[in-house]
């Protein structure tokens, strides 16, 4: 059965920032929303390439040789191994995709470490 996914009505369902829920998977993929705001933690993934897709706002993506601002509309791939550092001033809607394998803050343990199995499905 296919299933059209209201990506506002998922993210106007939740309001916790840096906790992002799973709302559809592909080819060995999630596909996720989050919400960001603030500064998360340095962190690289070793296997997992990710993409943040955004919908609303200005991700501001440290790279340790400078910052990329992604505005609502464009997307930005961080491939495996690369560290960074997502931030924003104002709430960011973002959509992700990523490996179902992907452990949210990578090489890092933080209190904002979620680990895949633990991914909330709405």
């Amino acid at each position: 059965m296919l299933d059209v996914v209201h990506l506002q009505g998922k993210l106007d369902g939740f309001d916790e920032t840096w906790v992002p829920k799973v709302v559809g998977e592909l080819n060995g993929q999630y596909v996720k929303v989050a919400k960001f705001q603030g500064e998360y933690v340095w962190h690289a993934h070793e296997h997992e390439d990710e993409m943040f897709l955004v919908l609303e706002g200005t991700l501001h993506l440290h790279l340790e040789d400078g910052v990329l601002d992604v505005g609502p509309g464009s997307f930005v791939i961080v491939p495996r191994g690369v560290r960074h550092k997502p931030a924003s001033e104002d709430l960011v809607e973002c959509l992700l995709f990523e490996p179902v394998s992907t452990r949210n803050t990578g090489d890092v343990d933080h209190g904002f470490t979620i680990e895949a199995a633990d991914l909330e499905k709405i």
